[in-house]
């Protein structure tokens, strides 16, 4: 084991280390939250072609309505267990006493709207896997197969929309979806790595 150096000492080879390396640092969303942090670093942007994945972050995209990331992420283990844990088999057979038992679940954002959705999404979702020998080759479509890698310096350069996300939306909710406008879809490419709009000095760039 190599010797301890006192602290002064470790802390200007830290910060020498840092001049040579340049130091990084994550998306200005992602703060110091634990749930926040893990989900930047190892979810936010990742590209993602795994059916069930999908879903689930289509599911929570939905929920999140209105609401804030964090409080979504903070229910995440609420609605796996409320949710079936996220089989879309199963919730688009949900019926009344599912809903209701739903409505009064308090590890889930109790909006009957939201709720509604999901069951409703989760059949489209089936619909869409039969057609097209999957969810991920229909989603993936939309950007010809290859994630988006977007080179934004600031945080205002990234977009609440774009021209592919309103074409997400319009085809999902074609389809019959809902909860799925273009802000919502644009939120849904990012968290499931369609797009990379990690800043350019953030390390998960």
């Amino acid at each position: 084991m190599g010797r301890i150096l006192p602290s002064r000492i470790r802390a200007k080879v830290t910060a020498t280390n840092s001049a040579i390396l340049g130091v990084m640092k994550r998306c200005w969303w992602a703060g110091e939250d634990p749930l926040y942090v893990a989900y930047h670093d190892h979810e936010w942007g990742v590209p993602c072609r795994d059916d069930a994945k999908l879903f689930e972050m289509l599911l929570l995209e939905g929920a999140q309505a209105g609401l804030a990331w964090i409080t979504i992420l903070r229910k995440r283990e609420g609605y796996r267990k409320a949710f079936s844990r996220f089989d879309p088999r199963k919730i688009a057979r949900y019926g009344e006493r599912e809903k209701q038992r739903l409505l009064a679940n308090p590890g889930i954002v109790r909006n009957r709207l939201k709720i509604d959705s999901a069951i409703r999404n989760a059949r489209v979702f089936l619909d869409i896997q039969q057609e097209t020998d999957g969810f991920a080759p229909f989603l993936w479509s939309f950007v010809d197969g290859e994630p988006i890698v977007n080179r934004f310096r600031r945080p205002d350069q990234v977009p609440a929309s774009t021209p592919l996300s309103d074409a997400l939306s319009k085809e999902l909710k074609r389809r019959g979806m809902n909860f799925v406008g273009s802000t919502i879809c644009y939120a849904y490419m990012q968290s499931v790595g369609l797009v990379n709009d990690h800043l350019v000095d953030c390390p998960q760039h």
